[in-house]
């Protein structure tokens, strides 16, 4: 699994990305991290994501297994883990708060989970999972699709380059460019939201930007009936307000 990571001490902070992206997402959050983490972190791309391996399975169940032996080798006894997702990476982030994966985070942040899934949205999920990576002709081409499926299209400017907000997003082969990610990392499937919060093992906190098109607040404080409203922001709120996802993460401390 490919895994980038910094900072000193035995407290470690565990970021995991949304789904399509890669842990390249968290570069302007990582601009602070040194005054704004006592410790080290690691950002890694998710299996099938990026530069990380594919796998037979991406059942929420199988991913934060993968998740948690790339993570164990950095755990310090001795401090903290705290794990903070986006997205498909905060419902990886509730499953290894159950403990049950063989990492004991002692506090757990989710941003931006989508709580609501119709019939026809799992419908599209299961046909592009079973459909092979469609190839572009251009590096160009690639990159426009890649910045439209992970949500970071209408961000570049706000975020800065695209080369270093979206790094390792698209793969080049023999017959031309396709993006990075594994298609059938979308068999996802409906994930366990209620199930897996009524199991945690540590304090879970969730939080939105207030534009988020993919989950409202109702359907967030529903889960967590004390969720943060993360500011006028969208659904990638550690790209567009970093220093408000630290002051959030910072506040629960």
């Amino acid at each position: 699994m490919h895994i980038e990571q910094g900072g000193q001490g035995p407290d470690l902070l565990l970021l995991l990305h949304g789904m399509g992206a890669t842990g390249a997402v968290w570069s302007p959050l990582l601009a602070e991290a040194d005054v704004r983490w006592p410790g080290r972190w690691l950002a890694l791309d998710l299996p099938g994501h990026g530069r990380s391996a594919p796998q037979d399975s991406y059942a929420v169940g199988q991913l934060a297994a993968s998740v948690a032996r790339a993570v164990l080798p950095h755990a310090d006894a001795s401090g903290r883990l705290v794990v903070l997702g986006h997205s498909l990476g905060g419902v990886i982030a509730l499953a290894l708060a159950t403990g049950w994966f063989g990492v004991a985070p002692h506090q757990v942040f989710g941003a931006g989970i989508k709580a609501a899934w119709s019939d026809d949205e799992l419908r599209r999920m299961d046909a592009l999972a079973s459909q092979p990576a469609k190839k572009f002709a251009t590096e160009d081409e690639a990159w426009d699709r890649y910045l439209k499926v992970s949500g970071l299209a209408p961000l570049v400017n706000i975020a800065g380059a695209a080369s270093t907000l979206a790094l390792r997003g698209v793969a080049q082969e023999a017959d031309g460019w396709r993006l990075a990610m594994d298609p059938r990392a979308n068999a996802v499937g409906k994930p366990p939201l209620s199930e897996l919060m009524s199991v945690a093992r540590c304090p879970v906190h969730l939080g939105r930007g207030a534009h988020d098109a993919l989950v409202t607040m109702e359907q967030t404080r529903a889960l967590d009936a004390h969720a943060t409203e993360l500011g006028p922001h969208g659904h990638n709120v550690m790209v567009e307000a970093p220093a408000r996802v630290w002051d959030w993460v910072s506040s629960f401390d």
